[in-house]
């Protein structure tokens, strides 16, 4: 049986600043590369039960969680809609996503602005802040 997924690369762990609610512990975020053979409906379908296996249980936004995995980008596709909405909607202004995969694709480019996230990153303000911890997972 063929695997429909295959991790390709992962970033290092980035140890980043709440965004939104302060008042919470920092969080621990990375980007990894998958080759995925099937829609990004399914990709994200296959997310959350990831998610939910792990012990998910939705709070308030940006609130507080065991684990949240976002598609940021399924073939360069732009969807508005149904979710999952790609790239993803916040994606160009959080550096705890850009800094994560400027590591591992510095050259990607956002399909709505064409920047590639090197780009992006450079372009943001150093709050919230993104601290990559050593080693990759």
């Amino acid at each position: 049986m063929s695997r429909a997924a295959t991790i390709e690369r992962v970033s290092s762990i980035y140890r980043t600043e709440p965004v939104g609610i302060a008042d919470q512990p920092v969080f621990y975020n990375a980007v990894a590369r998958i080759r995925w053979r099937g829609s990004a409906a399914r990709l994200l379908r296959l997310a959350q039960e990831i998610e939910r296996r792990l012990g998910r249980t939705r709070g308030p936004r940006n609130g507080p969680r065991v684990i949240d995995v976002d598609l940021l980008d399924v073939g360069g596709r732009i969807r508005r809609g149904p979710p999952p909405i790609l790239p993803h909607a916040r994606l160009a202004s959080r550096r705890f996503v850009l800094a994560p995969l400027a590591e591992i694709a510095p050259l990607w480019r956002d399909p709505r602005t064409r920047r590639t996230a090197r780009e992006l990153l450079a372009g943001l303000p150093a709050r919230p802040w993104a601290r990559r911890l050593a080693g990759r997972l």
